[in-house]
């Protein structure tokens, strides 16, 4: 039985919701296209939009400067909090319920 449950729902069953999500979008778009509801959200609320979109400018500057010191000298590549994998489970536990709340 549970053979039956692994084939459908991890080979058959994606398929299905590719087929279903790409047939929506295509009927939805090419019915629906100059209505209201096709406008997204985000268009709708430009402030709120803006400001998720400041930190990400940010977020890739940093990732280009760690990656431009890693090039200069790989010694430079330390690890801020070394910690051992235990206290990396639990640390992330913490973390998630605290972010959760």
């Amino acid at each position: 039985m549970t053979h039956h449950l692994n084939v459908f729902f991890f080979d058959i069953y994606p398929y299905i919701c590719a087929a279903v999500f790409f047939l929506g979008s295509w009927l939805r778009y090419d019915y629906g296209q100059y209505t209201w509801r096709a406008s997204s959200s985000q268009l709708l609320e430009q402030a709120r939009h803006e400001l998720g979109f400041q930190p990400v400018p940010h977020r890739y500057s940093g990732d280009f400067l760690r990656a431009s010191v890693r090039h200069v000298d790989p010694a430079l590549d330390v690890r801020l909090v070394p910690a051992l994998w235990a206290v990396k489970q639990q640390l992330a536990m913490i973390a998630g319920g605290s972010a959760a709340c």
